[in-house]
């Protein structure tokens, strides 16, 4: 059973004008799909192949050296990215048993949104800012490159993509003016689901 990139909840232009329709385009059926590929072809007649990607990234000191780079860049990267489309949809206000716990954790959500886009600006180079449940305790997170929390023991809730590919057609290397738009897009819902779980 190959690993598949995963279809959209939403049309491709539905994020204007926060995120445009051809970075998500590029996005999803370039970059994404070029870590399926290489995910699938790295794993092709091991036990990986019909494993969940959450279950191979849990574990990863059980991955054979020489399948290890390939699995855990491209396997992390489709992880991040599938974790990442849904994190986002238009029009949400954040709500819930979730803000409660945002506000409870850092006085105020306006205070939250301050380091969790703090947090995404200043991390070096390419990968992602989370919000994390770290057993029951919230936590803003950076991982580089292909790094994701459940290799962590971490449950991720919410994720920003800060890889270039993900922002640069639109505002080129204005990263903060990214993070800004992108806070216009994020489905809280989603993130009220995953926190209730």
């Amino acid at each position: 059973m190959a690993f598949e990139l995963p279809k959209l909840d939403y049309s491709y232009n539905a994020l204007e004008p926060y995120i445009d329709e051809q970075t998500v385009v590029i996005h999803h059926t370039k970059h994404h799909q070029a870590y399926v590929d290489k995910l699938n072809a790295a794993v092709k007649g091991t036990k990986y192949e019909n494993m969940k990607i959450e279950e191979i990234l849990k574990d990863l000191n059980s991955i054979p050296k020489e399948i290890k780079t390939a699995v855990v860049n491209n396997g992390g990267q489709h992880f991040n990215h599938s974790f990442f489309w849904k994190s986002l949809a238009p029009g949400q206000k954040p709500s819930g048993k979730v803000l409660d716990a945002i506000n409870q954790k850092w006085g105020s959500f306006d205070k939250f949104r301050e380091e969790f886009s703090n947090s995404a600006a200043t991390l070096f180079g390419s990968g992602w800012t989370w919000l994390v449940s770290n057993n029951g305790q919230l936590e803003i997170m950076q991982t580089p490159n292909a790094g994701t929390p459940i290799s962590e023991g971490k449950t991720p809730l919410l994720v920003i993509d800060v890889w270039e590919h993900a922002y640069y057609l639109k505002v080129q290397n204005r990263r903060p003016e990214y993070i800004q738009n992108w806070w216009n897009v994020v489905n809280w819902k989603e993130v009220e689901r995953r926190f209730g779980k």
